[in-house]
């Protein structure tokens, strides 16, 4: 992130409040590799960060009051008072950064209030994690000024807590563990059962290929239905099969688990996409680390197709993405994200690039989609602070 970002951001701050910030921290978005819909089954992601970030300007209050601003919504300073912070009291985008305070005071950490300005290149609703991005930098700033002494996956952790509890949607952990942690030019390989982590070097340039991020521009919520119900459906899985997550279903064990889950079709297809996706995690990661990079193309596409059918939660425009890049000669491509809309990713070599992007364009115009918003995905570092 530029120089010149965090300037304009700390300015719009010191305008809004009458006075400079005590530090200005961003946080990215996140692309995940391959592990979809396995983070909260205790199993395996593989997520990186993108250059895209939430850039917060923040200065430390004592008088037990939260002032938000995001540069992003119109409206003015919306002002709380922290005794008054209770899960599931606000339906706004305001929700995320008072979530994390609520959180941080619940844990008995000793925040007692704080000036925000926010300002966001991370793309909302495109399955990029915007909303993970807008926790972690304002945790992260929290950290930093209260001196609370939390590394990134406790930061993470209670993150996902402001999340599920205050703001009340299901998310696993991959979304903020991803933001606090990533590393420039890696992938992040996270056990989300107990959060070791191993950063994998992903550098496609150096070896002449790109990664692409096709968001379909259709948006998709994370705490509506959907989502939860497949959660309920992954939980009745592990429940019915006498385990404490899907996780724990050996993938050489996959064909007799769901002999023994009978007609129970539904779960039986999410168990499906959950064993077979963590399988698919430990391949590419060993792919990875022999220098294989090529080779994680048809894993991507065997990933999408498990999303679409099994999981369930691709959308026509996923769909298209998929297929009109593999046909115009994409090494592989997937979904990614939560489903029902947002992001598709792409995996090319340089000379691709051009006529992948102009065949899905294409395509997208001949189906009467909105146009599709193309991007490179470049692995980026994690929260930091910048100023």
């Amino acid at each position: 992130m530029s120089e010149a970002v965090a300037e304009t951001v700390a300015e719009r701050f010191a305008e809004l409040y009458g006075a400079a910030p005590d530090g200005v921290w961003a946080a990215p978005g996140r692309v995940n590799l391959i592990g979809e819909h396995t983070d909260y089954n205790d199993g395996f992601v593989m997520p990186f960060a993108l250059p895209h970030t939430a850039v917060a300007a923040v200065a430390r209050r004592a008088d037990g009051v939260l002032r938000l601003h995001s540069a992003d919504v119109e409206g003015g300073v919306t002002e709380l008072r922290l005794d008054d912070l209770a899960p599931e009291s606000d339906r706004t985008w305001t929700a995320y950064p008072a979530g994390v305070v609520w959180a941080l005071r619940e844990a008995g950490h000793p925040v007692t209030g704080a000036d925000v300005h926010l300002a966001s290149t991370v793309p909302a609703g495109a399955g990029l994690s915007s909303s993970a991005a807008l926790e972690v930098v304002v945790a992260l700033a929290l950290n930093d000024l209260f001196a609370l002494g939390l590394r990134g996956w406790q930061l993470a952790r209670l993150c996902q807590r402001a999340e599920n509890v205050y703001v009340g949607a299901p998310v696993g952990i991959m979304d903020q563990t991803a933001s606090a942690c990533c590393e420039a030019g890696h992938a992040l390989f996270l056990d989300t059962r107990d959060l070791s982590q191993r950063q994998i070097p992903f550098d496609l340039a150096a070896e002449g290929m790109r990664l692409l991020v096709v968001d379909t521009q259709v948006k998709h919520s994370h705490s509506e239905g959907e989502y939860g119900k497949r959660r309920a459906g992954c939980e009745k899985g592990a429940a019915l099969l006498g385990v404490d997550a899907l996780r724990d279903v050996p993938y050489e064990e996959l064909d007799a688990a769901l002999e023994r889950l009978g007609d129970e079709e539904e779960v039986r297809r999410l168990v499906r996409h959950v064993v077979t996706e963590d399988r698919r995690v430990e391949q590419v990661v060993a792919l990875l680390e022999s220098g294989d990079t090529r080779a994680i193309g048809p894993l991507l596409v065997e990933g999408h197709a498990s999303l679409r059918d099994d999981f369930r939660v691709s959308c026509p425009e996923l769909d298209l993405v998929v297929d009109t890049a593999l046909s115009a000669g994409a090494l592989g491509a997937r979904m990614t994200g939560g489903g029902f809309g947002g992001s598709a990713i792409v995996l090319a070599e340089e000379s691709g690039v051009e006529p992948i992007t102009k065949a899905v364009q294409e395509a997208f115009a001949a189906r009467g989609f909105t146009a599709p918003r193309v991007f490179e995905a470049v692995p980026s570092a994690g929260a930091r602070r910048v100023s």
